[in-house]
């Protein structure tokens, strides 16, 4: 009995301290979790100028005095700091590290903005710090310049950091790379991204994307219980095959669209966009059990697609900037990527839906207990995302937005028009109770 009364003011201790964490840690983030970079290549050697969080080098143990660093004893500490620097931001050329022939660094205040520029980076990091500057502990940054040489400038060059891991992807490498005789380019990394190429051969940007659009329809809880949805009530091959190829199409459309920023782009239209795709689950969920009909499967899974296409992209856009140059190449291979991993699906489900279907939920009954849980799955996310979109400022009409808009709605109206033209092609599903899944396997 004593145990059973203490157990509960425990858990509420327990359930305070870590609620106290959470807020601590939140505060801890509102400092300044990036660290600013360049890379510039150049005939001979690359260099890495960059700026750290003053916090992050506890390890350094800089001399302080009245809560301030002490400056004038502060050299072996910044030594120790540019150490970690190039232990922690690791250059590769061809798969290689570099090795650093030279470094330097000094301390600068919060306020400095010299980092705005390269050339300006570059100036600063050579001055020394003024002797009455007042850096308080914990606050200003670590600035260092590292030369490496490298055997040529045309070289695949990478980069990794490992700064920070407990902060995992709050902690960001803001990078610009500076290539030779090419346009700069912008990036983000953080220690979770692992090794990010700067200049991506072809091959590479392909293999990279067709990897993350494998990785992204597999981790896209929704769009796999909209394809479960799809197929639990088809019947043979064709049919299957007929409906994911629709499937396929669509979004591949809408995909290639919005990367050539074809889409809206207010704050309102990813909630939008996942809001209709939990719509998509719930409606095709709830034909299964009231019966479905082929040539309206195929159309509805062509609008639906149009959408999950958007859904796909937003998975994309955060990626695009290890692209590189080869935009183009890496926007189809991760379209052919998240193909792969659609058919990786399919391999797996369509043999475990037939023997939950002959098993476990035989029949008609089982068609409709299973959509039954997807319908439910879906009109909650519905529910919760419709909440997300409704406090989104909506957009106001304009000229460029009203003709982004007719250009999408043409768009749907000849998809519509040409999927019903194939779905007349094809066999329609006889009546509303659909033959289950093993059928179509026997088939």
């Amino acid at each position: 009995m004593r145990l059973c009364g203490w157990r509960p003011w425990a858990w509420c201790l327990a359930l305070c301290v870590a609620c106290w964490a959470g807020v601590a840690q939140a505060h801890e983030f509102k400092l300044d979790a990036v660290m600013n970079a360049f890379v510039e290549v150049q005939p001979g050697e690359a260099r890495l100028v960059v700026r750290a969080p003053l916090y992050l080098f506890k390890q350094a143990r800089f001399p302080v005095a009245n809560a301030q660093i002490d400056v004038d004893h502060a050299a072996p500490a910044l030594e120790r700091a540019l150490a970690a620097i190039q232990r922690d931001i690791t250059l590769y050329e061809n798969g290689r590290p570099l090795v650093a022939s030279s470094a330097s660094g000094r301390l600068s205040l919060p306020s400095d903005r010299s980092f705005e520029s390269y050339e300006q980076a570059v100036r600063h990091v050579a001055e020394p710090l003024e002797p009455d500057a007042g850096i308080y502990v914990d606050q200003g940054y670590v600035d260092a310049r590292i030369t490496y040489p490298i055997g040529a400038a045309g070289s695949e060059f990478s980069i990794r950091t490992t700064a920070g891991p407990e902060l995992g992807d709050y902690l960001k490498l803001a990078l610009r790379y500076l290539p030779a005789g090419a346009e700069p380019r912008a990036m983000v990394v953080t220690s979770r991204s692992g090794t990010v190429a700067l200049n991506p051969s072809r091959v590479r940007a392909a293999a990279t994307f067709t990897g993350l659009g494998i990785t992204h329809i597999l981790g896209g809880y929704d769009h796999l219980m909209f394809l479960l949805c799809l197929v639990i009530p088809l019947r043979g091959w064709r049919q299957i095959l007929s409906v994911i190829t629709v499937f396929t199409l669509a979004h591949s459309f809408t995909l290639l669209g919005s990367m050539f920023h074809l889409a809206p782009s207010g704050r309102w239209f990813p909630p939008f966009v996942e809001t209709v795709i939990a719509a998509s689950i719930f409606y095709m969920a709830l034909e299964n059990i009231m019966g479905v009909r082929l040539e309206r499967r195929v159309l509805m899974t062509g609008l639906f697609g149009l959408v999950h296409g958007f859904g796909f992209s937003y998975g994309l856009q955060e990626n695009f900037q290890f692209a590189g140059t080869h935009l183009l190449v890496s926007l189809l291979a991760f379209n052919v990527g998240v193909e792969l991993g659609q058919m990786m699906v399919f391999v797996v489900m369509l043999p475990a839906l037939a023997v939950v279907r002959r098993y476990v939920l035989p029949g008609r009954v089982g068609l409709i207990i299973l959509s039954a849980i997807l319908a439910d799955t879906g009109w909650r996310w519905m529910l919760d995302r419709a909440d997300e979109l409704w406090k989104m400022p909506w957009p106001q009409p304009t000229a460029a937005g009203l003709a982004v808009l007719a250009l999408w709605v043409a768009g749907a109206l000849l998809a519509a028009g040409g999927l019903s033209l194939l779905a007349r092609r094809l066999k329609p599903v006889q009546g509303s109770a659909v033959p289950s899944p093993e059928r179509a396997l026997a088939d």
